[in-house]
């Protein structure tokens, strides 16, 4: 039987993504398996190490025998399923002493059509919702995914409002002040450390009323600039100082193509697109179904142009519906995403 050619194999696996979501497990890992003999065939830094692994393709035939490529990868190598002209560039936080990872992309609106599906199968349509994001690291770095996704919010709202603020506080709690003259909700996208600078000035000036119908979502990220807390401590402190119930938290990283919203104590859902598998801490290829914690490894459907099996560094457990959270990082070398300690 003839192989498809790339870009059919491409196309067809992308839309049917969007039409015909994987309804059970079953469908999940037919397709997974699908799109790993795909990749492993056409994505030669992926080919490489499963090479490297004496990992026989044919013989994979479960989501546990798939091997997850370190996201390491991502920062020294082109990371790329076929050969394709990148139409935009994708580049994670870091700092001077860092590299950063490079996500290369020939379609931007695919992943935005992704990201929009994503977030309004948990938040219904973005046209509820006005915008906010406090974001300034990532929009001084520039070739954000996350500025990408959220300016993207922004448009397909139809806010007139002006949407992102680098440290200027006042503006943002202006736009609050004013009399609402829609029955949007408001939604404010925040880094770690810039919603806690934020907090620190409602509290100063008890402002804490303007914020008690606003979504509050922590994008995770302290990059250097506070003390790391585990994520308890953190909503808690966020909670009393805007007078919110609950904060929301959004999971997703450069590497990928789609995000996990958790909407209360941490608690991420996964997308149908998306599954979180564990590793054992210390043997990263024993893939145990019981484990309680482990490093976390996702399978991202969407992540159809680069490589969809990612071993990340990050530290989760796993509940009996497939929701999960994110419990710390194996170290704290590379400040990025959601870089909670474990307490």
């Amino acid at each position: 039987m003839l192989c498809p050619s790339p870009m059919n194999f491409k196309q067809e696996f992308k839309q049917k993504l969007h039409s015909q979501v994987p309804e059970t497990n079953q469908d999940f890992e037919q397709r997974a398996l699908q799109l790993f003999r795909y990749q492993v065939r056409h994505n030669t830094v992926y080919q490489a190490y499963v090479k490297q692994l004496k990992v026989k393709p044919a013989a994979v035939s479960q989501l546990s025998e798939i091997p997850f490529l370190p996201i390491e990868f991502f920062k020294t190598q082109m990371v790329k399923t076929d050969d394709y002209a990148a139409e935009t560039i994708f580049l994670s936080s870091g700092t001077t002493q860092t590299e950063r990872s490079q996500h290369f992309l020939p379609n931007l609106q695919f992943y935005l059509q992704n990201t929009q599906l994503l977030f309004e199968s948990q938040y219904g349509p973005l046209a509820d919702y006005t915008f906010l994001a406090l974001l300034p690291s990532y929009i001084e770095q520039g070739n954000s995914s996350l500025v990408a996704m959220v300016s993207y919010f922004m448009q397909k709202s139809g806010q007139d409002e002006p949407g992102f603020f680098l440290y200027n506080l006042q503006d943002l709690v202006r736009i609050l002040e004013r009399p609402q003259t829609s029955n949007k909700n408001i939604f404010l996208f925040g880094v770690t450390y810039a919603l806690l600078d934020l907090a620190d000035y409602v509290s100063a000036h008890n402002l804490a009323g303007l914020f008690r119908n606003v979504i509050i979502m922590e994008t995770g990220g302290m990059k250097g600039r506070r003390r790391e807390m585990i994520r308890p401590e953190l909503h808690a402190q966020l909670q009393e100082a805007f007078g919110v119930t609950t904060i929301h938290s959004e999971y997703g990283m450069t590497e990928l193509l789609s995000q996990a919203y958790s909407q209360e104590q941490g608690i991420f859902k996964k997308p149908s697109i998306m599954r979180i598998l564990l590793r054992d801490m210390n043997d990263p290829f024993d893939l145990n179904p019981d484990l309680k914690t482990g490093g976390i490894n996702i399978i991202d459907l969407a992540n159809v142009d680069s490589c969809a099996f990612i071993e990340t560094k990050d530290i989760g457990k796993i509940h009996p519906d497939g929701s999960f959270e994110v419990l710390g990082r194996f170290d704290n070398s590379d400040i990025r995403g959601c870089n909670l300690l474990v307490g």
